[in-house]
């Protein structure tokens, strides 16, 4: 047996759940606050899975401490594990249209609708986000 194979030795892996959002054919996207990892990265909103969570309470929570809104988990769209080892869960939200968001200014400096070209687009987007997008364009799931 290698340490690989024993379960005594594995270190578990992080998990995060991510938040899509669509409005009129725009994503909501965040700038990440510079007293987070990867400080003025653009990103869908999302975050770490706590031990016991599920991928839908951690998304609540998440866009909720994020964004001090609800959102309503409608079903999981895609899976992927980024370049750190982190497992991410990337799930089509509602957010009814009268919702204010407010940014957490401890999390997010500033709070965006961005066509998938304008994100794109955007230099300091993360390249998991990335990634979602082109996943999206070669049809490996829908978002209707």
């Amino acid at each position: 047996m290698t340490p690989a194979d024993d379960p005594m030795l594995q270190v578990p892996r992080r998990r995060g759940a991510v938040a899509v959002v669509v409005r009129q054919e725009k994503f909501l996207v965040i700038c990440r606050s510079q007293l987070v990892v990867a400080p003025g990265a653009f990103c869908f909103p999302g975050g770490g899975i706590e031990p016991g969570e599920s991928e839908e309470q951690a998304l609540v929570r998440e866009f909720y401490e994020e964004l001090g809104a609800e959102i309503r988990p409608l079903r999981r769209l895609w899976q992927s594990t980024t370049r750190w080892q982190v497992e991410l869960a990337w799930w089509l939200g509602e957010v009814p249209s009268q919702t204010v968001l407010t940014a957490n200014p401890a999390e997010v400096a500033s709070v965006h609708w961005l066509s998938p070209a304008e994100m794109l687009a955007e230099t300091r987007m993360l390249d998991s986000n990335r990634g979602f997008l082109a996943a999206l364009a070669a049809g490996e799931f829908k978002l209707t």
